[in-house]
């Protein structure tokens, strides 16, 4: 079993291929957390791999955190799908139905997602929530539309990997533009819209949305942003002091709009400038996390 402690609060629990062969597998898992001497002592909770995550999907393990509410009551950081390639493709990871999961943990601080296959969230209603993030290659209009009507009065950050429609985004730059003009996050601080093969549009949408005026950092990052974006950000981030962080790593910038945007008065990570490439005479750019 790949059980790391971490530190003191802080422990990932996950099968290896291996274990998986001998039928360990998602059940199992939970079983296994809820028997560990050190569980108790734990405030945050990582689940890697729990065993073929490419074709079986966590349900267990979400059920299993519902059923034994009162054994996961002192687990504030939650991360479900914390596996690399090698393990699982994000594209690849079955996810679940984590509606019962927000009544469940009412303690729950900090909740991250990786993986957007079978991903549902259900109707989102959560006092003490503070951070939402979901990685994948692409996010289905649907779980935007749960995020859109969430009640989180005390999110200060919400990070969405966007991605890309062979991955499973199937929306477009309105769906976003809508998910920001109708979500009430009156706490937020952190706006991230990232990993998307159409970042310089969903720039555009970002800069023109009511969040601008509250947020503090900025991450537009890991897309296929251009100079195009890049004066638009130059043009519009003056006018929004509170700003004091903007992320654009993993871009298409020119060297010369990366220095501009590093004159401004903010910290601003334009590192990893990217080349299109060309293929068949026409130019591409990559989202960075897809497949």
């Amino acid at each position: 079993m790949n059980f790391e402690l971490v530190s003191e609060k802080k422990k990932i629990y996950s099968y290896d291929y291996d274990e998986y062969e001998e039928g360990k597998g998602a059940e199992e898992l939970i079983k296994d957390i809820l028997a560990d001497p050190d569980f108790p002592n734990l405030n945050e909770l990582i689940i890697g791999d729990w065993g073929g995550a490419w074709e079986d999907d966590c349900q267990p393990i979400i059920d299993g955190i519902v059923e034994h509410a009162k054994q996961f009551s002192h687990i504030e950081k939650l991360f479900v799908g914390d596996m690399d390639f090698e393990s699982c493709e994000v594209s690849w990871i079955m996810q679940g139905n984590y509606e019962k999961l927000w009544a469940a943990m009412p303690q729950l601080k900090e909740l991250t997602i990786k993986g957007s296959s079978d991903l549902k969230l259900g109707t989102i209603c959560h006092e003490n929530l503070e951070s939402l993030t979901i990685i994948c290659g692409g996010l289905p209009e649907s779980v935007i539309k749960e995020i859109q009507e969430a009640r989180l009065p005390g999110l200060k950050k919400l990070l969405l990997y966007i991605g890309i429609d062979d991955y499973g985004f199937d929306g477009d730059a309105d769906t976003i533009r809508e998910l920001l003009e109708k979500a009430d996050f009156p706490q937020l601080k952190y706006l991230g819209i990232t990993d998307s093969e159409i970042q310089d549009e969903l720039v555009k949408v970002v800069l023109e949305s009511k969040f601008m005026g509250q947020i503090r950092t900025l991450d537009l990052s890991m897309g296929t942003l251009t100079d195009e974006s890049g004066a638009l950000l130059l043009e519009t981030l003056p006018q929004y002091p509170n700003i004091k962080k903007l992320d654009l790593h993993h871009n298409y910038l020119s060297e010369t709009m990366a220095k501009k945007l590093e004159s401004l008065p903010v910290v601003v990570d334009v590192s990893e400038i990217e080349e299109p490439w060309e293929c068949g005479g026409q130019m591409y750019m990559n989202a960075m996390l897809t497949e």
